[in-house]
């Protein structure tokens, strides 16, 4: 058991030959893939499907239509709230990268490779729900037609869980490399 004199030695503990790391890895990458800002991926597969048959827009796509009615407004960041936190989490994330690989702290790496790609992440949901508050609006005061709107959603909601299965596939590849190539350069651990 490693010896926790500071905060050094904490973030130094072996990270990348523990199985806890890789499960926290795989389980926040599977259940992030579940849903498209927090709309179930199964909603957006039956609107996609209706539209792919040629039906105008039913059930499927009120049912999608509504559920980002309701969650949209979580992802809206005002220009003070999106400064605020772009300033602190880019600190914290270059905290991390200069602990990580600067003074080599395996802890810290290990946090980098799990935390940045969701940092990212993070940024391309504001930026859809940016992209899709202005659909949803037109949508409720009646200003665009209905199938034009789902269509919209429903595209831009697809290549958004497009770019996040990418995001998922590199993020965990690049952990998986870099992992082994510190387990292989430190066999020890330090």
């Amino acid at each position: 058991m490693p010896q926790f004199d500071s905060l050094i030695g904490l973030l130094d503990s072996r990270s990348f030959s523990t199985i806890w790391y890789w499960l926290a890895l795989v389980g926040m990458w599977s259940t992030t893939g579940r849903s498209v800002l927090g709309v179930p991926s199964e909603v957006l597969a039956r609107a996609k499907a209706t539209q792919a048959a040629g039906e105008g827009p039913g059930a499927a796509v009120i049912t999608l239509l509504d559920w980002l009615s309701l969650v949209l407004p979580r992802w809206r960041l005002g220009p003070r709230e999106g400064a605020v936190f772009l300033g602190v989490t880019s600190f914290l994330m270059t905290s991390l990268i200069v602990l990580g690989f600067v003074f080599w702290l395996e802890m810290a790496q290990a946090l980098v490779l799990l935390l940045a790609p969701f940092w990212v992440l993070f940024w391309m949901r504001v930026r859809l729900a940016r992209r899709l508050s202005p659909l949803i609006e037109a949508a409720q005061d009646a200003r665009s037609p209905l199938p034009e709107v789902a269509q919209g959603v429903v595209r831009a909601m697809t290549w958004h869980r497009r770019w996040v299965t990418l995001l998922s596939m590199i993020s965990v590849a690049l952990a998986a490399l870099w992992g082994a190539l510190w387990s292989l350069l430190h066999p020890v651990g330090f």
